[in-house]
């Protein structure tokens, strides 16, 4: 029986060693290979440099739908909106449904309320879409109050309502829920659909769970709400699932001038809760302004 004549890998055709194709227990013979802060060995150190991917890349932009560069998009959504908000001053986020008709009894309830939100010096964020949301947009240019409007990314959506001062375009819901509590003094929920029962409901949970503090929500329209708190009073709290304490977070009324004041007194407690003239942590209340950040 003769030698076998077939040529042995090298080192470089054998990154697993010189010992045969089939051993991984030996150091790969060129050492360790680093790939950031990574250190790969054997088969795993087969692998690109970064640099070579990125510069190398060619063809259809599949990259921008990983989830990697998602998350660059959800990080520039954050900046853009803090950004844009920062200096806005107090403010209160209202609520209602995009399918109110400009005219009707809930539209100019809605210019009610945008309007004595701004004569009170509040500005007033909305979803910037039609319906309710105009209204109170409507409302707060009327009464000489700053206008905002958070937008969002749907099949449906008919764009920012022209009463819209500021605007901001949104590709994702949660980015935007942000912006409606971080720099809300509370909240003014007109009468509305899905959208509108989803940021109530959020709203009480982030109270209910101490997320924020001191943040009133107001309901206007006590026909259109007192069925559905009667159905949690009856049905959650009747069957252990709620606390009856829990309802104690909204309040209900049909006067807009009133929802705003109970707005207004909300931000007080918060800013001074001693009610000595100066707030818990020592200092000297001067606005809905100097109330904590919410998110």
């Amino acid at each position: 029986m003769g030698m076998s004549t077939e040529p042995q890998p090298t080192p470089e055709q054998n990154p697993a060693g010189t010992a045969g194709p089939g051993r991984r227990d030996v150091p790969p013979a060129n050492g360790i290979r680093h790939k950031g802060p990574l250190e790969l060995r054997r088969r795993a150190a087969k692998v690109t440099m970064s640099d070579r991917t990125l510069l190398d890349t060619k063809g259809p932009g599949q990259f921008v739908h990983t989830d990697p560069w998602r998350v660059l998009r959800i990080q520039s959504e954050f900046v853009e909106g803090f950004g844009a908000l920062a200096d806005l001053g107090p403010a209160v986020s209202v609520f209602g449904s995009a399918r109110t008709q400009p005219g009707s009894l809930n539209y100019e309830l809605a210019v009610d309320v945008g309007r004595s939100l701004a004569e009170a010096g509040l500005a007033v964020i909305t979803g910037g879409g039609p319906g309710s949301m105009e209204g109170a947009n409507k409302g707060a240019v009327q009464g000489n109050g700053v206008s905002v409007g958070l937008g969002i990314e749907l099949p449906f959506e008919q764009g920012m309502n022209q009463w819209v001062d500021l605007g901001i375009n949104f590709r994702y819901f949660f980015a935007r829920k942000t912006m409606f509590v971080k720099y809300a003094q509370g909240f003014i929920v007109l009468p509305g659909g899905l959208g509108t029962l989803d940021e109530l409901f959020e709203a009480m949970v982030l109270v209910q769970t101490r997320k924020v503090t001191s943040f009133p929500i107001v309901l206007i329209g006590t026909a259109f709400w007192n069925p559905l708190l009667e159905w949690l009073q009856s049905t959650l709290v009747g069957e252990g699932m709620m606390a009856e304490e829990d309802l104690d977070l909204v309040q209900v009324v049909d006067d807009p001038a009133l929802a705003v004041e109970l707005i207004v007194e909300g931000a007080a407690r918060h800013r001074n809760p001693t009610g000595n003239g100066t707030s818990a942590n020592g200092s000297t209340g001067s606005g809905a302004a100097d109330s904590s950040p919410r998110a």
